[in-house]
């Protein structure tokens, strides 16, 4: 299960990122995080870039809704949602499966 951190006027959650994937897309949970696949490469924010866009757009979020709180250089993130509860997080995730 992937742990959502109930923070402020949103949730902290942890990601693992894998970039330079055939597509970007949700690909379930790995070790309590959420996984993803982002098709853009890991050179000069690129990935980060498509994380956020992607996150926005799935989640009905504003991409400045979105920041990496920690691991902006790693393949483990941790994301600070603003604007969104654990339960809501939760519905649009599986929505989108």
């Amino acid at each position: 299960m992937i742990r959502i951190e109930d923070k402020g006027e949103g949730v902290n959650i942890e990601v693992k990122v894998v970039p330079g994937s055939s597509r970007t897309a949700l690909a379930g949970e790995h070790d309590g995080r959420l996984r993803l696949n982002v098709a853009a490469p890991p050179e000069k924010g690129k990935a980060n870039k498509a994380l956020i866009k992607f996150l926005a757009e799935t989640l009905a979020l504003r991409k400045n809704d979105i920041t990496i709180v920690r691991g902006e250089t790693s393949s483990i993130k941790r994301l600070h949602l603003r604007g969104i509860s654990a339960g809501e997080l939760r519905e649009r995730l599986s929505a989108d499966r």
